[in-house]
C-alpha cells in the first residue's frame, strides 16, 4: 500500500510541474503579444509573442536555463 500512496504523490506533483510550466509560458507569450501589439501592431504581436514564448520556456525551467549558460 505504500507504493501506491508514494506513486500517487509523485502523479500529482508531475501534473503540478505540467501546470506550472504551461502556465508560465502561456502567461510570457500573452504579455509579450499584448506589449508588442500596443507598441508596434500585429507585427510586434507575433514578435513579441514569440520572444514572451522563448522567456517562458527558460522562466518555467531555471535548471534548464542554468544548464544553457554553463
Amino acid at each position: 500500500m505504500h507504493h501506491s500512496n508514494r506513486s500517487i504523490a509523485s502523479r500529482l506533483w508531475s501534473v503540478v510541474k505540467v501546470v506550472w510550466t504551461v502556465s508560465i509560458i502561456v502567461l510570457a507569450t500573452v504579455v509579450g503579444a499584448l506589449i508588442g501589439w500596443s507598441n508596434h501592431g500585429i507585427a510586434g504581436a507575433f514578435a513579441l509573442g514569440f520572444v514572451g514564448f522563448v522567456a517562458g520556456v527558460f522562466l518555467s525551467s531555471p535548471q534548464f536555463l542554468l544548464q544553457i549558460l554553463g
